[in-house]
């Protein structure tokens, strides 16, 4: 279990000075978060965390009910971003598109949204296998195309879908999730679909355990590249129903 020092040490990582540690308890309180629990996957130092990246850290938390738990996101004191305030925006934003965990609240150093549990979606394709296999791919693998088309729509690029490993995360019952928006943007052309259909279906090493999966019933690489080329041109909903045709994506 970690000590208070060890918190505090994650809260200010990786270099805050006493006075801002302080600081961002307090933030903490006006947020709402009553407490912080530290277990993950990844570890700074001796501390287990849920991740770690180069704009922040991420832990499980409680809202001050402890009625919810949240994914608390904790700006990095050498982040190259001055705030998490654009971050909690455009999370916000994909929330009204319907995409994304559900934002709870954000501040300068912090954000906190709704906690996806599940597998990344490398991980989760290598435990797909056995009857029904295809089909529960073909069925996740719409969902999260869905969900980049409507980020299309509402005129926001994720801005990491070329290698999605660390962005889709695949919860009970093979719900897909979107996560981590610190590099969307609404100033550039969006191209959700087209990033996240070549890093499933095209890109290795992604684009191989797929077709162990669903093996011959996938189209050829040239048709799925086709489709795409029709999709960008037309940027529609017809267009993009008849990618998903292609591809053998159920209605």
């Amino acid at each position: 279990m970690a000590s208070d020092a060890d918190a505090l040490a994650v809260i200010g990582y990786p270099g805050a000075t006493s006075r801002q540690k302080k600081a961002r308890m307090r933030e903490l309180e006006k947020l709402g978060i009553s407490s912080v629990s530290f277990w993950g996957p990844t570890t700074l130092g001796r501390t287990p965390v849920l991740g770690k990246g180069y704009v922040g850290v991420v832990v499980l938390a409680r809202d001050e009910n402890r009625t919810r738990r949240a994914a608390l996101k904790i700006r990095r004191t050498d982040s190259p971003r001055p705030h998490m305030r654009h971050e909690g925006a455009l999370l916000q934003a994909a929330n009204r598109a319907g995409v994304g965990p559900k934002l709870y609240a954000y501040s300068r150093n912090f954000l906190a949204m709704e906690y996806v549990r599940g597998q990344r979606i490398g991980d989760w394709l290598e435990s797909l296998g056995g009857a029904g296999a295809a089909a529960r791919f073909r069925r996740a693998a719409g969902a999260i195309l869905r969900d980049c088309y409507e980020l299309d729509r509402a005129g926001m690029d994720h801005g990491e879908l070329s290698n999605i490993s660390k962005h889709v995360i695949i919860s009970t019952g093979d719900k897909p999730a979107l996560i981590d928006f610190e590099s969307a943007s609404t100033g550039r052309r969006p191209s959700n679909v087209t990033s996240m259909t070549q890093a499933i279906y095209i890109s290795p090493p992604m684009a191989r355990r797929v077709r162990r999966i669903c093996g011959s019933a996938l189209p050829s690489k040239d048709e799925i590249i086709s489709g795409l080329r029709a999709y960008k041109r037309a940027r529609d909903r017809r267009a993009f129903e008849a990618l998903l045709e292609s591809l053998r994506i159920p209605r």
